[in-house]
C-alpha cells in the first residue's frame, strides 16, 4: 500500500471545489458520468485503431447504483481503466489531464472519437457531496487493479485490488448535508437532466417490461425484468439530416418536451465542422403574439453532456423563444454564463446560428411560400424581434419577412413597395404605408382607406412600433401611419386641396360652438375641408404620440412617454351636411344634442365610449328617434 500527499497545490483546491467550482453541487454527477463516458469512448477508439489488442469493446454500459444503507453512491464503467501509476498521475497530480495527454498522443486519429474533456478537477467535484471517495480501477492493459482512497484532505492511500473486470468504479461516501443524493428519485432526476443523451448507455436499476411469447391461442404475456437504461445514446442531432424524416424530428421533439402536445411548425438542423464544430436541431413552436412565453427551452450540450438551458448570451436573444438542442465540443463544460458569453467560440457560434436560421427561413419561403404564409402569424414575433436586434438578420430577413394586409394578402417589402407606390406616395414623394392594429376596432377607418384604393397592412404584434421605427430609419423615404391617426385626406397628402363650403366667419363660429361642448381635456378640435361623403366627426390619435406610448410599454420609445395621457384629435368635416346643420341650428339645446350625439358616434367607432357615457348615449339615441 502507498500513502502520500496529493500535489501540494491541491491543498487549497478542496474548499474551492466545495464552494466555488460549480454553482450547484448536483453537477458532480454530470462530471463523474462524463469521466466514465470519456473512459469508455477512449477504449472504443483504441480498439478501433488496433492499440488495445485482445480487448473487445462490446457496447459497455455505465452503471449508477445507490447503497442507501451504507451511504454510498457507485458509478461503474467498463472503459479504459487505470493502472496504479496512472491513478498517481491523473488523480494525484491534478495539474495534468488524462484526456489532454490522450488527445495529444492521438490528435490526428482521435478527432471524431467524441472524447469529453478533463479527468481532473471534474473528478474532484465528488468532494462537494462526499466525505470520502474511493476509486477501484483495472486498466485494459495486463496490469493489476488498484484501489485509491481519499477523505477530502491532501492525504490518500493507493493499494492493490482484487478487481478482475476492466474499468473503474467510483464510490462516494455521501456526507450528512447531501443525503438527497441517496434518493432514487433525485438521482433519476439528475440523470435525466444531465445525461439523457450521453453517447454511452447508462443503467440505473431495473424495470419490468411486458413480453409476449407464443403465437395464436398459445400466446401469453409475461413480465420480464430488464436494465433501466435512462438515456438515448444516439439522439437525432447526432445523425445526418439526410438520414432523418419529418416524423423522426417530431419524435425527437416529443422526447425533448414530453409535456408539449402541439407539434412544432418546422425545424432547422444545424451541422457545421468549420471553423468550429456544432450540431443541433432548433424547432419553431407556435408563438403567436405572446412575448412572455417561457424562454430557456433550448438545451446546450457539449458532446452530448448537458451544460445549461439558460442560453441567453450564447444563442442570439431573439432565438431564445425557440426550442431544441445545440451541441458543440467548442463550448466549455462550465455552467457559468458569464464565462460562456466571454468565450470567443461562443460568439462565433451565435453569429453562425443567426445566419443559419435566416438561410433556413429564406429556403422555406422560396420552397413553399403558401405554407410559409400560413405559418407567418405563429412565427412573426421571432422574426420581427430578430430584425430589431440583429442587423445581419435584418438584411437577410428583408427577403422573406412578410407584411400581411387586412384582406389576407401577404407581401415582402419589395412587393409591397411595388404594389402601393403609385397610389400611396404623397405630394413630397414619401411612400406612406397604412396599417391597422385591430381590424374590428378600426373597421371604419380601414373602409375609408379601401374606398380610396389604398392597401392597409395588419400589423398587430406587440413590437410592431419598434419594427416600424427600424424600417423608417433603414429604408429611404417611407413612413408608417395607422389608419386612425388622421383623416383619410391627411394620411396621404396629395397636391389637390379641398375647399370648405363654410366661410371663414362660419368656421370661426362653428369652432367656438364646438369648443363649448367638446371636452377640452380629451379632444383637440380641428376643422378640415374633406370630401362631403367622409364622416362628419372623426376621432384620430396622432401617430407619433401613440406609437411612442406603445413602444414605452414594451421597452423603448422616449423616456416618460408611457405615462403621458391619451391625446385625441376631433376632426370635423366642414363639407358634411350634418356639420352645416349643426352650424345653422337655432336652439342651443338641439345644437348641443347634435354635437354630443355626433361626438359619441365618433367615440363609439374608436371603442372610447364606456360606462355612464355609453348609457347616456343609448338613452339620448332612443329619445332622438321617438
Amino acid at each position: 500500500m502507498t500513502t502520500g500527499n496529493i500535489n501540494v497545490a491541491v491543498e487549497n483546491i478542496f474548499p474551492l471545489i466545495k464552494k466555488f467550482l460549480y454553482s450547484d453541487h448536483e453537477i458532480f454527477l454530470r462530471e463523474l458520468i462524463s469521466n466514465a463516458t470519456d473512459a469508455t469512448l477512449k477504449l472504443k477508439h483504441l480498439t478501433n485503431i488496433g492499440e488495445a489488442p485482445g480487448v473487445e469493446y462490446d457496447n459497455p454500459v455505465i452503471e449508477v447504483r445507490i447503497d442507501a444503507d451504507a451511504n454510498k453512491l457507485h458509478i461503474i464503467d467498463r472503459g479504459i481503466g487505470m493502472t496504479a501509476e496512472e491513478v498517481q498521475k491523473y488523480i494525484n497530480e491534478v495539474a495534468f489531464s488524462g484526456a489532454e495527454e490522450f488527445l495529444e498522443k492521438y490528435k490526428d486519429s482521435a478527432k471524431d472519437s467524441g472524447i469529453i474533456g478533463h479527468f481532473g478537477l471534474g473528478f474532484y467535484s465528488a468532494f462537494m457531496v462526499a466525505d470520502k471517495v474511493e476509486i477501484i480501477s483495472k486498466s485494459f492493459k495486463d496490469e493489476p487493479a488498484c484501489h485509491w482512497t481519499c477523505d477530502g484532505s491532501p492525504k490518500y492511500t493507493l493499494e492493490s485490488s482484487d478487481k478482475t473486470e476492466r474499468g473503474t468504479e467510483i464510490i462516494l461516501h455521501i456526507n450528512e448535508d447531501s443525503k438527497e443524493f441517496l434518493e432514487e428519485g433525485r438521482i433519476s432526476e439528475l440523470l435525466t437532466k444531465y445525461n439523457k443523451f450521453m453517447p454511452v448507455s447508462i443503467k440505473f436499476g431495473t424495470r419490468e417490461e411486458s413480453k409476449t411469447s407464443g403465437e395464436g391461442e398459445d400466446a401469453k404475456e409475461e413480465k420480464i425484468t430488464v436494465d433501466n437504461i435512462i438515456n438515448n445514446p444516439n439522439p437525432a442531432w447526432t445523425k445526418q439530416p439526410a438520414d432523418l424524416k419529418d416524423e423522426d424530428y417530431n419524435s425527437f421533439y416529443r422526447e425533448l418536451y414530453p409535456m408539449q402536445f402541439e407539434e412544432p411548425l418546422f425545424h432547422i438542423h444545424l451541422n457545421v465542422d468549420y471553423p468550429f464544430n456544432l450540431t443541433g436541431i432548433l424547432y419553431f413552436p407556435k408563438l403567436g403574439n405572446d412575448l412572455n412565453m417561457q424562454k430557456d427551452r433550448i438545451q446546450l450540450y457539449q458532446n452530448q453532456v448537458f451544460v445549461t438551458d439558460n442560453v441567453e448570451g450564447i444563442v442570439p436573444e431573439f432565438l431564445t423563444m425557440l426550442k431544441g438542442v445545440i451541441d458543440s465540443p467548442d463550448i466549455p463544460l462550465n455552467v457559468s454564463r458569464s464565462y460562456l458569453q466571454a468565450d470567443g467560440n461562443v460568439k462565433k457560434i451565435s453569429s453562425y446560428i443567426t445566419r443559419k436560421v435566416a438561410d433556413k427561413l429564406k429556403a422555406l419561403f422560396n420552397d413553399n411560400r403558401e405554407d410559409f404564409e400560413a405559418k407567418w402569424n405563429d412565427i412573426k414575433v421571432v422574426i420581427e424581434y430578430g430584425m430589431l436586434s440583429e442587423d445581419k438578420f435584418f438584411e437577410k430577413a428583408d427577403k422573406f419577412a412578410l407584411y400581411p394586409t387586412v384582406d389576407g394578402a401577404y407581401y415582402t417589402f419589395e412587393e409591397l413597395n411595388e404594389k402601393i407606390k403609385d397610389t400611396q406616395t404623397d405630394k413630397d414623394g414619401k411612400l406612406v404605408i397604412l396599417y391597422a392594429s385591430d381590424k374590428d376596432a378600426q373597421h371604419t377607418y380601414i373602409n375609408q382607406a379601401r374606398e380610396r384604393g389604398y392597401e392597409v397592412l395588419l400589423m398587430d404584434s406587440p413590437i410592431v412600433g419598434h419594427l416600424m421605427q427600424k424600417l423608417e430609419t433603414s429604408k429611404e423615404n417611407i413612413s408608417f401611419s395607422r389608419v386612425d391617426s388622421d383623416s383619410i385626406d391627411n394620411l396621404i397628402k396629395k397636391d389637390e386641396e379641398k375647399i370648405s363650403k363654410l366661410s371663414e366667419q362660419e368656421q370661426e363660429t362653428l369652432k367656438t360652438t364646438l369648443d363649448e361642448v367638446v371636452p377640452k381635456e380629451k379632444f383637440t378640435v380641428q376643422l378640415e375641408a374633406l370630401d362631403s361623403s367622409a364622416s362628419p366627426f372623426t376621432i384620430t390619435q396622432p401617430e407619433f404620440m401613440r406609437r411612442m406610448k406603445e413602444m414605452s410599454a414594451t421597452g423603448g420609445g422616449m423616456f416618460g412617454m408611457g405615462n403621458m395621457p391619451e391625446i385625441y384629435n376631433l376632426i370635423v368635416n366642414t363639407n358634411h351636411e350634418l356639420v352645416g346643420q349643426i352650424l345653422n341650428t337655432k336652439t342651443q339645446a338641439k345644437k348641443e344634442r347634435l354635437i354630443k350625439q355626433s361626438l359619441d358616434l365618433a367615440r363609439l367607432s374608436q371603442g372610447l365610449l364606456k360606462g355612464e357615457e355609453l348609457t347616456n348615449f343609448v338613452k339620448r339615441s332612443y329619445e332622438m328617434i321617438k
